[in-house]
């Protein structure tokens, strides 16, 4: 039975070998998503404290999970063996954002 579509088509823009690393790639990024889900209240209530929810630490909520969204994703592509992958994502997904304006 041949693959949907739309995971040959990830298959290709990922440029990844087979349809299982398609498969194990969309599970990390799965997993860091749960994971960030199940993190937000605890890190919420470190940085706000017993405010609960306040702007501010909305704010800072948003600035910090980047880093740890991206430190997450990283370790769950170690333990499910496609660190090579994700390293690159990263890179490219920084060098995106910050590149600067060409003259």
């Amino acid at each position: 039975m041949p693959a949907p579509h739309w995971i040959e088509k990830l298959r290709q823009h990922w440029k990844v070998d087979t349809i299982w690393q398609v498969l194990i790639i969309l599970t990390v990024f799965a997993c860091t998503g749960f994971t960030i889900y199940f993190l937000k209240r605890p890190l919420l209530g470190l940085i706000a404290g017993e405010k609960g929810k306040t702007i501010f630490a909305g704010i800072l909520y948003y600035l910090l999970i980047l880093p740890v969204y991206n430190a997450i994703l990283l370790t769950y592509g170690f333990l499910f063996g496609q660190f090579k992958f994700f390293w690159a994502f990263e890179k490219r997904l920084f060098s995106k954002m910050f590149v600067r304006a060409k003259k």
